[in-house]
């Protein structure tokens, strides 16, 4: 019984080391094929080290290709510490170089760490201090390759693009909202050391970074630079608290040129306040819109039926009281009698509350909340405002008769170049944006293309094209004259929104305003231009903010090449216009004949003849009286 216990134990023990040894077998054999390559690494990571190399950040362009904002090249210092055999005197010849404090410098190259970066002082270094470091030839320092931000046309769109910090992160504008896309992955230069630190006779394996993906944005940088220069000369001549232009495509929600003053240079950046840095007007400023907003209660209007433009008539007699309060027009005495289009083209006030009152309050709040007031737009950029809005349930009938011109709600400008748009492009409310595709750095190929966004359908195409006859006879014949292009249809509104401070309007002070679009029939540009508070000049939409609007357009016109028209509605002008006459067609006339059809014009001959072969400028155009006409002769 004895041996045979015995034998039983033996058997159990060499099964278990049997059994143990199939384990570590395979054990082994598991390490060695599956787990190769992730102990290979662990084990590489021990011994090697890395230099980084940045990668550069996504190029933005405009819509043409045009660069607004690419990367220069520079170096950056970083320190192994324990390649570094004199610290102390690393430290002192660093930290004189780069005029910075000794035992900051020395905290650096002592710092327990494979490597590190110097930061900040070490960061995108010029190229005479890293000539200086790099003659120096000291172990453990190294400058590394870095990439900084760079923005060609300085302080032009800096709002819309925004700025980055020292590591190149987006803090503001398109920077920051497609940070994601625009930042690569940086790449590095791999070497290997032992375990001290000293670097080892093995060859380097270079890392290649991947650059970040590039914005191609609606913008046409041509555009932009004209809206720039329209700015500044405002700036120069009023020297009003603010202003800002905004140009967008309203077939497609591109936002085609967007700035505004104060601006900044996004190179220097620290160089600006916050507030002025951070502060997109277009998107973020709220104000009481004024007579602008007037299209909103026309369009209503128009869309309900509750008006006839031609037929119908109003009694303008320089006021109107509603519920105790009384409403002022803004001309003395009133208009007297007129049409509703009338209303609209001397943007009458009293005419327009009747137009409320005609709508009823949850009517027009409806189609006020339609066109997008109340809400973001839903722009792809950071700091967009909502606007505040009176409740339905909160309105009598004061709050209905002001809303019904513009006063007493607080709107952004972004909200009404969107809305005005949807009225003018057949009822179509688009999501504005400003990216439209992303492209691949090296190929150029397009990842992701944008496209226009519906909202929603808030007007009729009828009602649509009723409302832009009734604009264009603004500026034929009301008060948005001054935006006038001889043989062009341009259509708009004025604005004049008296400014509120601690619940009070404020006495001569006023954001002065403009909307306007061309063509009028077919619109595929609407400019907003708003001057808050201009000095030196009467205050009214009309005599600032219009021509400013003028000028825009007129830019446009040669961008976009849009052709003139014969089927827009002649000026009618005052004692303080300009008047400009269509202009006869005198080629193929004779000298005498042509002298007799030009009559009341400068003529200049050239050539030898007596018949008109040409003329300048062309015939069935629209000129100034007594222009300069020349005739070649042959």
């Amino acid at each position: 019984m004895f041996f045979k216990d015995e034998h039983l134990r033996i058997r159990f023990f060499f099964l278990f080391i049997v059994c143990l040894l199939v384990i570590i077998i395979i054990r082994v054999f598991y390490i060695q094929v599956f787990q190769y390559d992730k102990l290979s690494t662990l084990a590489k990571s021990l011994w090697s080290r890395k230099l980084p190399i940045g990668a550069d950040r996504g190029e933005i362009l405009d819509r043409n290709g045009k660069v607004l904002a690419t990367n220069l090249t520079t170096t950056s210092l970083v320190v192994i510490p324990n390649q570094i055999e004199n610290p102390e005197e690393v430290a002192q010849n660093l930290s004189s170089i780069l005029n910075s404090d000794y035992n900051d410098m020395l905290a650096h190259v002592t710092k327990k760490t494979s490597i590190e970066r110097v930061h900040p002082e070490g960061r995108q270094l010029s190229y005479d201090i890293a000539s200086k470091i790099n003659d120096l030839h000291m172990d453990g320092v190294y400058l590394v390759k870095e990439s900084k931000r760079y923005y060609p046309y300085g302080s032009v769109l800096s709002h819309v693009l925004g700025y980055v910090g020292i590591d190149n992160q987006g803090l503001s504008g398109l920077e920051l909202t497609y940070n994601d896309y625009l930042t690569g992955e940086d790449g590095a230069i791999k070497y290997f050391s032992d375990g001290k630190g000293n670097r080892l006779n093995v060859s380097e394996v270079y890392e290649k970074p991947q650059n970040g993906i590039n914005l191609q944005l609606t913008i046409d940088l041509d555009l932009q630079l004209a809206v720039e220069r329209e700015l500044d000369n405002v700036m120069s001549k009023y020297t009003p608290e603010h202003a800002m232009i905004v140009a967008m495509a309203p077939k497609t929600g591109e936002i085609l040129a967007m700035a505004s003053r104060p601006n900044f240079d996004p190179n220097s950046y620290k160089d600006y306040d916050t507030e002025t840095i951070n502060r997109n007007l277009p998107i973020w400023m709220t104000y009481e819109p004024g007579s602008t907003f007037k299209i909103m209660t026309l369009s209503a209007s128009v869309e309900e039926q509750t008006v006839n433009l031609f037929e119908d008539h109003f009694y303008d007699g320089g006021s109107v009281h509603v519920d105790g309060a009384t409403i002022h027009c803004w001309k003395s005495g009133g208009h007297g009698e007129q049409t509703f289009l009338q209303v609209v083209e001397n943007s009458c006030n009293p005419g327009f509350v009747a137009l409320g009152q005609k709508l009823g309050t949850e009517k027009l709040m409806s189609y006020i909340s339609n066109f997008g007031f109340g809400e973001k737009t839903g722009i792809d950029l950071n700091g967009e405002s909502n606007g505040i809005l009176f409740k339905p349930s909160a309105m009598g009938p004061v709050e209905l008769a002001t809303t019904s011109f513009g006063q007493g709600i607080s709107v952004t400008p972004i909200q009404q170049v969107t809305a005005v748009s949807a009225v003018i492009n057949g009822g179509n409310l688009l999501k504005p944006y400003l990216v439209k595709q992303m492209l691949e750095p090296e190929t150029n190929s397009i990842i992701l293309a944008n496209e226009p966004v519906l909202r929603r359908k808030v007007l009729s195409e009828e009602s649509s094209k009723l409302v832009r006859y009734a604009l264009e006879s603004v500026v034929a014949h009301g008060s948005g004259r001054n935006a006038y292009i001889e043989n062009y249809r341009v259509g708009g509104k004025t604005g004049t929104a008296q400014k509120v401070k601690d619940g009070h309007y404020m006495a001569g002070n006023y954001i002065l305003s403009f909307m306007g679009f061309m063509p009028a029939d077919d619109p595929e540009i609407v400019v907003y231009v708003a001057v808050d508070h201009p000095l030196g000049i009467v205050q009214y939409g009309g005599t600032v903010s219009a021509p400013i609007a003028k000028n825009v357009l007129e830019t446009a016109i040669s961008i976009f090449n849009f052709s003139p028209s014969k089927e827009g509605m002649e000026k009618e002008y005052n004692w303080l216009d300009k008047k400009y006459v269509m202009l006869p067609d005198a080629v193929g006339l004779s000298a005498d004949e042509a002298k007799k059809t030009l009559k009341g014009f400068q003529i200049e001959y050239s050539g030898v003849g007596n018949n008109v072969l040409y003329q300048s400028p062309i015939g069935n155009s629209y000129v100034k009286e007594g222009s300069t006409v020349k005739l070649l002769l042959g």
